[in-house]
């Protein structure tokens, strides 16, 4: 029986593999969840560098009480999208990372495209 961690890393894996077929070039919106904060990056990996990023240990972050809910998120994914506004980023492919698109995983994506970016 595998462990939950393994499924997800396996998710992850299977994940990434579709990215890179169907969307080859393109930046990638990463999430990451702990259970006690929320981080974002947009990646372009044909460089291999990271151009944005934002989480809950942002200077702006650490004024929330939580780092670890969905007001969190939605935190994270709208300082991400204002982030990638000042880069001229527009559209990127999403990528959950083995997490299920569920809870706080749904509330970053679903702030980050009312603040404008495109998946």
């Amino acid at each position: 029986m595998l462990s939950s961690s393994e499924l997800r890393q396996r998710r992850k894996l299977r994940q990434r593999t579709k990215i890179s077929q169907v969307s080859p070039g393109k930046l990638r919106l990463s999430v990451h969840r702990t259970n006690t904060h929320m981080y974002a990056q947009i990646i372009d990996d044909v460089k291999s560098e990271t151009i944005a990023a934002a989480s809950t240990l942002s200077s702006e972050g650490k004024k929330l009480k939580n780092g670890s809910n969905k007001e969190a998120a939605a935190f994270v994914g709208k300082m991400i999208a204002k982030e990638a506004g000042k880069k001229g980023i527009t559209s990127v492919v999403f990528d959950r990372s083995g997490f299920l698109y569920h809870g706080r995983i749904k509330a970053l994506a679903d702030s980050a495209r009312e603040n404008g970016l495109k998946f």
